[in-house]
């Protein structure tokens, strides 16, 4: 016991969850991949490959949460122009080779090793913005300036970005403008913000469905406009979509407690059951109620999250972890939205759940983070519980010297984070 509360440290309801998630994933890819397993040859080869990666992700969890949060503000000085470069590269190389992933540039191999270069550039953006938010924080909001950083850091990863997975674009400029929002920026500028972008997007939706399709596919560098119009056109005339209407008779024909784990008959018909619409195959073989639980899950995530970030009392921490929850969250939901056919076909996985790899390491990683941070909120409430204790004694006038040295490791810890974020403000100015 002593073991497993030495390794699973910080708030067990994440935990729980994470761990929850993990076993619905396992058993759900391991039906949902048979495309894979017919193409391979390989019963096993698929469902071992992902369990081996939910493994590695498992220990990412386990080291990060035992990272200090003040750690996590350094990462973006390091990920962020390597997401950006790596990003650049990518997009050059599906132009100058056409080294295309299902239509898109937006893998890339390395030492045998096939990862998504905007993962990396999404963990430098939530992170670096949450950062930006708490350093700028005035007594009437955020100050003036922390809405031109964050525009001009979000802004070069999208335009990166947005041409070759502009469903990833949306998801992480959705989430910027939310912590924008709860970091208290100025609501004239972020209404400005909202309705330009709005009319943008209506213009932008309306001339890709209004230039022929033959125009688009033979026009070099607007294949990517062709597959958008496609997945808009799809949206509004489903039955011409074979995906949605798979995965439409997967969810019409599971009923209140499905056919059962390995009994999906549609997994056979998506070619991306195991990822983009593992949602369907979770409600077709789990029926409304696994369903309903999935969708539990990511809820009591993003509650969790802020009752954690409620009880941090530095700012940075609390963005952390409400960004990191949003993301989560809203890419879950963006995922739920696809497979029931309420938002048009996108290739965002569903977190934790979907077969995947950089994705899924990330999303460990976020995890760590945190609980990492929910290690730092446990650390407040065990010193303000010593700090009462002792005040009781001292009121009593009964304090001792081992009371008041029971205590110091605890305010220790919290101090040196006091101080690193203070320098590391200062150093900043």
């Amino acid at each position: 016991m002593d073991l497993l509360k030495n390794i699973f440290k910080g708030d067990k309801v994440i935990w729980i969850i994470f761990l929850c998630l993990c076993l619905i994933s396992i058993i759900e890819v391991f039906s949902a991949a048979s495309t894979l397993t017919y193409k391979s040859g390989d019963h096993w080869g698929p469902i071992t490959q992902h369990s081996i990666i939910l493994m590695v992700g498992a220990v990412v969890v386990v080291f990060l949460h035992n990272v200090p949060y003040k750690w996590f503000q350094v990462f973006p000085v390091f990920l962020y122009p390597i997401s950006l470069v790596l990003l650049a590269f990518v997009t050059l190389m599906g132009i100058i080779t056409g080294d295309r992933v299902n239509g898109a540039a937006r893998w890339m191999t390395f030492m045998g090793l096939q990862f998504q270069p905007s993962e990396l550039a999404k963990m430098a953006v939530i992170i670096a913005v949450s950062f930006i938010l708490s350093k700028r924080q005035d007594e009437e909001g955020a100050n003036p300036k922390a809405f031109k950083y964050i525009m001009i850091l979000t802004g070069l990863v999208l335009i990166l970005i947005a041409p070759e997975n502009l469903s990833t674009a949306m998801l992480l400029f959705g989430v910027v403008f939310m912590m924008m929002f709860i970091g208290r920026v100025a609501a004239k500028k972020l209404l400005l913000l909202a309705g330009g972008l709005i009319l943008i997007g209506a213009l932008g939706v309306g001339t890709v469905v209004a230039i022929p399709a033959k125009t688009l596919h033979s026009t070099p560098g607007l294949h990517r406009l062709e597959t958008w119009q496609n997945r808009i056109k799809g949206f509004f005339d489903k039955d011409k979509d074979a995906q949605i209407a798979h995965a439409r008779i997967a969810i019409a024909t599971s009923h209140v407690v499905g056919k059962g784990p390995g009994n999906s008959i549609q997994r056979d018909f998506l070619s991306q059951a195991f990822s983009d619409f593992i949602f369907a195959i979770v409600i077709e073989e789990m029926g409304l109620i696994g369903g309903i639980f999935v969708v539990f899950l990511y809820l009591w995530l993003l509650m969790r999250a802020g009752r954690i970030a409620q009880k941090c009392e530095r700012t940075f921490p609390a963005f952390l972890v409400m960004s990191i929850a949003l993301l989560l969250v809203s890419q879950a939901i963006l995922n739920m939205m696809v497979a029931v056919g309420l938002f048009p076909v996108t290739g965002q996985p569903l977190p934790l759940v979907s077969k995947g790899g950089t994705s899924t390491l990330i999303n460990c990683a976020y995890i760590g983070m945190i609980l990492s941070v929910s290690r730092y909120t446990a650390h407040l409430e065990e010193q303000k519980a010593h700090d009462a204790q002792i005040q009781m004694q001292i009121e009593a006038g009964t304090a001792t010297s081992e009371a008041q040295a029971a205590a110091e490791p605890t305010a220790q810890i919290l101090n040196s984070d006091a101080k690193f974020e203070d320098e590391h403000d200062s150093n900043k100015r």
